[in-house]
């Protein structure tokens, strides 16, 4: 086996010990990603609009949870299904009042009326939990106190959810997407809307289930973000930017492509943090790699137009 501490040492980096539990982290961060970049694909595919609401509408979610939680009396779970349900009627309700007049706007259009919804739930988080007393919030799921090792790293089940929960969204909306007549709908509207509806299809039904479950990920994944990360509304609306990048990467068109991708920004953006040099600049990372992305697609693309001589 390749001892891999002699060249890290050359580079001038840790040893490999010291990254292995932020590989953990940021598979169980890449996870959590992938299913709130799925959600963005699904509703951008069926309406046009790349939802940049999503972190505000989940973070949003989780404090209403953390607050059922500690005054009301809810149980753990009972809270998680209030978040989930809170982010799928509060991303149809927008959808349902501006998604019409949205529809046959420029798609910059779209996005940038969606950033009006999240500077509405920043002021309204902000009005119900000001940030006195933020640090001392927290969401703990059950299975943070049990934990197995992998070598010599804990894993703790949470972690393990969170990668799990990525995995089996990207799964099951691939298959919802080929097998069910919602999914062929939102599938055909990708491709032609006013085909579709011509084509006798409820094109509003079929917006508004995109709306709805979009905004439902959301919900799942504040509040594992809540756990993993921190509870705090900015940093969980912000989180997105992580979302969006592994689904541009993915050109908003492929789910398996948007779950590698955030893959790979949450392992890469992890694994800066033990590395000094690197650490003020984590948050470079998603932009960084979808750059980087891209700008190596549109080449390849390039190149195969020009073979083609189109």
């Amino acid at each position: 086996m390749i001892q891999l501490h002699p060249f890290l040492a050359i580079l001038g980096l840790p040893p490999w010990s010291e990254f292995q539990p932020f590989v953990v982290s940021g598979l169980a961060l890449g996870g959590v990603y992938a299913l709130s970049g799925v959600g963005m694909v699904v509703l951008y595919r069926s309406t046009g609009v790349l939802n940049l609401s999503f972190g505000a509408t989940g973070a949003l979610g989780a404090l209403v949870g953390w607050q059922l939680i500690n005054s009301s009396g809810f149980g753990f779970w009972p809270a998680y299904i209030v978040c989930i349900l809170l982010g799928g009627v509060v991303t149809l309700a927008y959808g349902l009042v501006f998604g019409r007049a949205l529809a046959g706007r420029d798609p910059l259009v779209k996005a940038t009326a969606s950033l009006g919804l999240t500077l509405i739930l920043l002021g309204v988080m902000d009005l119900l939990w000001t940030s006195n007393g933020g640090a001392s919030r927290a969401i703990q799921f059950p299975t943070d106190n049990n934990s197995f090792s992998v070598g010599s790293v804990d894993v703790n089940y949470t972690e393990v959810i969170g990668l799990v929960v990525g995995i089996a969204i990207t799964v099951v909306t691939g298959a919802f997407l080929r097998l069910t007549k919602l999914g062929t709908a939102m599938r055909a509207m990708a491709s032609d809307r006013e085909a579709t509806a011509m084509l006798g299809v409820p094109v509003r039904l079929v917006e508004a289930n995109a709306w709805f479950v979009s905004g439902c990920l959301s919900g799942v994944a504040g509040f594992l973000l809540a756990d993993l990360v921190a509870l705090d509304a900015a940093t969980l609306t912000f989180l997105v930017i992580s979302s969006v990048a592994a689904a541009l990467i993915a050109r908003l068109t492929s789910i398996t492509v948007t779950f590698v991708a955030a893959i790979v920004i949450g392992v890469v953006d992890a694994m800066a943090t033990p590395i000094q040099s690197l650490t003020n600049y984590r948050d470079m990372t998603p932009f960084v790699l979808a750059a980087v992305a891209l700008l190596v697609l549109n080449r390849r693309r390039v190149i195969s137009v020009s073979r083609t001589g189109i």
